[in-house]
């Protein structure tokens, strides 16, 4: 098989899954769907696993060719193409693994719901749409990718339509996204306007060294940088993707999707979408220190900020909502910091993680039947051994705890940003390091109120309701209700959602320790990725003090981070497991900061009441005075009224008498004669 039809294979199996589960799954029935699905996923992983491996190996040659032409217009051809480089590799082997393991995960966790076949068709629509955007070779299918995935989302948060908060976050993730996706588009178009005509990246970046310079007016008389400009406008894009302050508001809301979306969506795939195009377009980038600022700023936000709100949290999947949130900050500050390479490194092993975590969330929703309330739960641990062990494995993970995935990649971005020369590097990397703090904490307030203390669920029964995850108003079935009665116990899930979650828990531990040095230091994103070394020397600083991942372990006992993160966990362990009444105290005493946390820093509400309601009013007004009053009253109904009033009028002259008409005769003669006599006279 030559590469061009092993490339299609790989993104067209898992749409051929999702039409055939889509179109024909209520004919062939729930396992052939779900066989048919994770077939056409497994085929796209196995693929996706050995063109990664021929690059390792060095078997594999970079590959950039269109597939399909659809359009030719002056010249330009667009057309549908690949750009299979090591990074694309990277990211085909990270969606299609763990969309696998979402897949398997489903067939566990969706096992009642109705909808069953058209989830699986969704997700596997999903896996298309992510893996056309990272293998694109040019900005308009990009752009197609960048939307598909927009779309599936839009389907999935909302896939329990019946529920109004499903269809009001997916109504918010999908307009908060337009927001972006305009800015984007933007981007976009100004790069087709001044980069020569072309929108394949490989022109684009031929022709963006002679514009280095180039300024154009937005407003008249005022010089703004061309490529400050276009990288800003497309960063805005992917700050909706990835949910960067400001355009982060939608990322929480859309837990109210069943908890494999949120894993797929929130972990590995879509939030990733926007630092895997900052990434792609680093020799862009490269030329705008602005462009780079806004980046770092934006980003440090989202890592410090969210982190907080992470602290306050009493649904499950919530707290891993915002942690995401924060480790997407993380992302974009060492984007900012021109550490493009660490970014991508974190956005691997944070694939796996958070994935880990979202789904190990599921199965604890699973055992405790649909109670998604930390209050309610405690001593978990002995039901439910997997999910604990896993869920432990992924906490620690999360946190950067040396030796793990997560440490090898976090610490490369503190380190990396410390390294920068950027004017907000300093503010930057001081909120990451309190960030390493608030991370741990949140994380094990999460871990030992759930798996450790005492057990809750029969003092709380009927105290506090969970939010019920995987029941609504089409839920056929009459088991499941609203958390344990008084005589269930939790249980461990069955092995199809098991067997995920120890298949996610390898990665999470090794993938760091084995990809650091290619990844970070070696030439594996050599081409991939472009850096201006001398105005950015961070990453060339990293790899003189990297004596590898051992040493690199061993000397991290000794630094800030690490410390950071080990007080977070002992004040969890003390505040949760020891004397809980210590965090009840200071909730009363900080009572206004818990309540801005609680309303998440009245941003939604700003929102609202801002922009939502503000366009009902123009919407309003609009109506009112252009169509009410102007066009109906004005022009339509003014126009019949002076019809009417001058018929009247007319109506009176038409009296059907004949001395009147011959009055009106005479009076007219006279009238004539007059003037006539009168223009004599004068003349």
């Amino acid at each position: 098989m030559d590469m061009k039809s092993l490339y299609l294979l790989i993104a067209l199996a898992p749409l051929a899954g999702s039409l055939i589960a889509g179109l024909f799954g209520w004919a062939i029935g729930r396992r052939a769907s779900h066989v048919v699905t994770i077939l056409g996923v497994a085929v796209s992983a196995v693929l996706s696993l050995k063109v990664l491996s021929g690059f390792i190996s060095g078997q594999t040659e970079v590959f950039n060719g269109s597939v399909y032409t659809w359009l030719t217009v002056g010249g330009h051809e667009y057309a549908v193409g690949f750009l299979v480089d090591k990074l694309t590799a990277m990211m085909m082997v990270v969606v299609s693994c763990v969309s696998l393991m979402v897949h398997i995960y489903t067939i566990g966790y969706m096992q009642e719901d109705p909808g069953y076949q058209r989830f699986f068709s969704y997700i596997s629509l999903f896996t298309f749409s992510m893996l056309m955007l990272v293998m694109s070779n040019n900005f308009i299918q990009l752009f197609f990718g960048w939307e598909a995935v927009g779309l599936v989302s839009y389907l999935l948060i909302g896939f329990w339509f019946k529920r109004p908060t499903a269809t009001f976050a997916n109504l918010k993730a999908f307009l908060v996204n337009r927001v972006g996706d305009f800015g984007f588009l933007l981007g976009i178009g100004l790069v087709l306007a001044h980069f020569g005509g072309s929108l394949n990246y490989n022109d684009v970046f031929a022709a963006a060294p002679a514009l280095a310079n180039k300024t154009i007016q937005i407003f008249p008389g005022v010089e703004w940088s061309l490529m400050t400009v276009t990288c800003i406008l497309l960063f805005v894009g992917a700050m909706g993707k990835s949910a960067q302050f400001p355009l982060h508001v939608w990322l929480p809301d859309s837990m109210e999707g069943p908890t494999p979306i949120s894993a797929l969506i929130h972990a590995a795939t879509m939030v990733t979408a926007g630092l895997f195009m900052v990434s792609r377009m680093s020799p862009l980038f490269e030329m705008s220190d602005t462009a780079l600022n806004f980046v770092m700023i934006s980003g440090t936000i989202t890592a410090l900020f969210m982190g907080f709100l992470g602290i306050v949290q009493n649904d499950i999947k919530k707290v891993v909502a915002y942690s995401t949130l924060s480790q997407l900050g993380y992302m974009t500050v060492a984007l900012g910091a021109s550490a493009y390479s660490a970014a991508m490194f974190h956005v691997m092993t944070h694939a796996f993680f958070k994935a880990l975590l979202f789904l190990g969330a599921g199965s604890v929703i699973m055992g405790m039947h649909h109670d998604q309330d930390m209050r309610n739960m405690g001593g978990l641990r002995k039901y439910m051994p997997i999910t604990w062990i896993t869920s432990l494995i992924g906490s620690l993970a999360l946190i950067g705890t040396p030796f793990f995935s997560g440490f090898y990649s976090k610490d490369s971005i503190i380190e990396a940003v410390a390294a920068s020369h950027l004017p907000f590097a300093g503010v930057a990397y001081w909120a990451l390091i309190i960030g390493v703090f608030v991370t741990a904490f949140y994380s094990f307030r999460m871990y030992f109120l759930v798996f450790h203390g005492k057990e809750r669920w029969m003092e709380n029964h009927g105290a506090h309701h969970g939010h019920d995850d995987d029941h609504d108003d089409e839920e056929p079935s009459t088991d499941h209700h609203h958390g344990l009665g008084p005589n269930d116990k939790p249980h461990e899930s069955p092995w199809v959602v098991t067997l995920p979650l120890l298949a996610l828990a390898i990665p999470s531990v090794l993938i760091g320790f084995f990809a650091i040095e290619p990844l970070l230091f070696g030439d594996f994103f050599k081409g991939a990725i472009t850096i201006d070394a001398l105005k950015h020397p961070g990453m060339h600083e990293l790899a003189e003090e990297f004596h590898g991942p051992v040493a690199m372990a061993v000397h991290a006992l000794s630094t800030l981070p690490f410390w950071l993160a080990l007080s977070g966990v002992v004040v969890a362990w003390f505040f949760y497991l020891k004397a809980p009444q210590i965090p009840a105290a200071i909730k009363q005493q900080f009572s206004a900061v818990h309540k801005v946390l609680e309303n998440k820093y009245y941003l939604d509400d700003l929102y609202f009441n801002l922009f939502a309601k503000g366009a009902r009013a123009l919407g309003t007004l609009f109506w009112k005075v252009g169509d009410m009053l102007l066009i109906d009253g004005l022009m339509v109904n003014g126009t019949a009224k002076l019809v009417g009033v001058f018929s009247r009028l007319t109506r009176k002259l038409q009296t059907g008498f004949i001395y009147s008409y011959a009055t009106t005769m005479i009076i007219g003669v006279l009238g004539l004669m007059t003037l006539w006599f009168a223009g004599i006279i004068l003349r």
